[in-house]
């Protein structure tokens, strides 16, 4: 395997192909809101669950709602992101996914902290958390950049 070392990052050759970012930027924020979507029915089933737990346990269930949806999303993420496909069922629908630069596999652990990262620089940075994309390489975000991930297009 052909590869490189950039500011400590080990990248192979196949990431220098500009074709695997076209039009990521777009369909990154479109596969963020069909995720965001899919989380939310998610929650649906599991609020009724929360509940009937609040009935039955006199009220004290119902303080889950405080954290049913982050719980919700995390699963959702670990399942999806974290899975073979290495993407969630958003970026699925947009045709992307996550890949390491140093060519490993996107593990769970790896993209709850790369979800974690992004809320809390989210947090931070709104509305200019995307700016990123215009001046780091591969349109990457800063999350990507601290992680040494990429997003690309899937092509099956």
């Amino acid at each position: 395997m052909n590869a490189k070392t950039l500011d400590g990052e080990i990248i192979t050759d196949r990431f220098d192909d500009w074709r695997l970012y076209q039009g990521v930027r777009t369909s990154r924020i479109f596969a963020f809101l069909i995720d965001y979507a899919i989380v939310f029915l998610l929650c649906i089933p599991v609020a009724i669950l929360v509940f009937i737990l609040g009935i039955a346990t006199l009220g004290l269930g119902w303080m889950l709602y405080g954290v049913m949806f982050p719980a919700v999303a995390l699963i959702y993420i670990y399942g999806t992101l974290g899975g073979p496909r290495q993407a969630t069922k958003g970026m699925q629908m947009m045709g992307l996914k996550l890949e390491r630069l140093d060519g490993g596999k996107v593990d769970g652990l790896l993209a709850i902290v790369h979800t974690v990262l992004f809320w809390g620089l989210n947090v931070v940075l709104t509305p200019f958390i995307l700016l990123a994309t215009f001046f780091l390489d591969r349109k990457r975000t800063l999350h990507d950049l601290l992680l040494g991930t990429v997003v690309v297009r899937a092509y099956n």
